[in-house]
């Protein structure tokens, strides 16, 4: 039975560790990624990173479909190519609740990836896909979206979520 995990907030350290590679894709990621779809689905998000479970290995879970009922798993997923053409689409994160600003990626995205079952696969990616594979394997490298932001807007961002955890502790 799948369970729900605890996801980091931004700043927390844990959040910039750079994820490991899968050494073998058995059965211990197959309930990491069992619990981090369950997590996904019911925070609600639309993608989730190991990292933002401190769990420090490449693993993420996607789904953008409108019925949240198409999981991609990318297990040591790697970025091959990018396109030149690039998109700004307004992005928000499960680490950093409540907080959304435009980001600038890459347009479309090529992937390969190990799947839940150690199968290899590669996928093309456009759209809110694209942003959302971009956006994941950041995390996995130990970056979040806001450190694409200002300063000052991070600095603001910090400030504003260090006093929701605050009022949330009273």
């Amino acid at each position: 039975m799948a369970k729900t995990l605890p996801i980091l907030h931004y700043p927390d350290a844990r959040l910039f560790t750079k994820a490991k590679p899968v050494a073998a894709v058995d059965e211990r990621i197959r309930t990491l990624v069992q619990d981090m779809a369950k997590t996904m689905y019911e925070a609600p998000g639309v993608g989730l990173a190991a990292t933002q479970v401190d769990v420090h290995e490449r693993v993420v879970v996607i789904d953008v479909s409108e019925a949240a009922n198409e999981l991609l798993v990318l297990i040591n997923p790697e970025i091959t190519w990018r396109s030149d053409e690039r998109l700004v689409y307004e992005e928000g994160c499960l680490s950093v609740p409540g907080i959304y600003d435009k980001v600038e990626r890459a347009e479309r995205v090529r992937v390969k990836a190990l799947d839940e079952h150690g199968k290899s696969r590669e996928i093309e990616a456009d759209g809110l896909l694209a942003i959302c594979v971009q956006h994941e394997l950041d995390h996995l490298d130990g970056k979040v979206f806001v450190e694409y932001l200002s300063p000052l807007k991070q600095s603001r961002i910090k400030t504003r979520l260090r006093k929701q955890e605050r009022q949330a502790a009273a």
